[in-house]
């Protein structure tokens, strides 16, 4: 029906119904679900430790790059390491270890990659809005690939999974 519309419009009502579905489709789902008291000014990102028994290099260095980068752009919050910040979110990743979870013909057929963290946030205007939570996630990837190969693929995959966990549990109502 809408290409029926579409199509026996001109320029002026097509643009006209492209501006009232886009505003109905955003009036439907709000992009940018953050719910910061306007209070809230600066925001601190301490740098995300890596004391699992297994070590991916990039791991601490880019989740804490990408969180910083996602506050920045999702939010109205000054990024500083002033130890006043008004949130101040902090971690570790405390394991990054391998199972397998399929078997194939007595064979180990997909192997799981599974990261944990432990992340701590302070709201220094309401202390009682901080918290202290455990984070996992799993990755799976074929059993033929060694740990760095499967690293390979899945870094950007675990960056952005933690990333987008982090920041839901602290700017959204979820």
């Amino acid at each position: 029906m809408i290409s029926k519309i579409y199509k026996s419009t001109g320029l002026v009502e097509r643009f006209a119904l492209y501006f009232l579905i886009c505003t109905l489709l955003s009036a439907c789902y709000s992009f940018r679900d953050v719910s910061i008291p306007p209070e809230v000014k600066t925001v601190r990102v301490q740098y995300i430790e890596n004391r699992a028994r297994i070590i991916n290099p990039q791991l601490s260095q880019r989740l804490t790059d990408k969180l910083r980068q996602k506050i920045i752009n999702q939010t109205r919050l000054s990024q500083t390491n002033n130890e006043e910040a008004h949130y101040d979110i902090s971690g570790q990743i405390t394991d990054y270890f391998v199972t397998t979870s399929g078997i194939s013909g007595q064979q180990s057929s997909i192997n799981r990659l599974n990261v944990s963290m432990h992340l701590i946030f302070k709201n220094r205007l309401d202390e009682k809005k901080n918290f202290e939570t455990d984070l996992s996630r799993s990755f799976d990837f074929n059993a033929g690939l060694s740990l760095n190969q499967a690293e390979n693929q899945l870094t950007d995959q675990i960056i952005q999974n933690l990333t987008d966990e982090i920041f839901n549990r602290i700017f959204s109502n979820w």
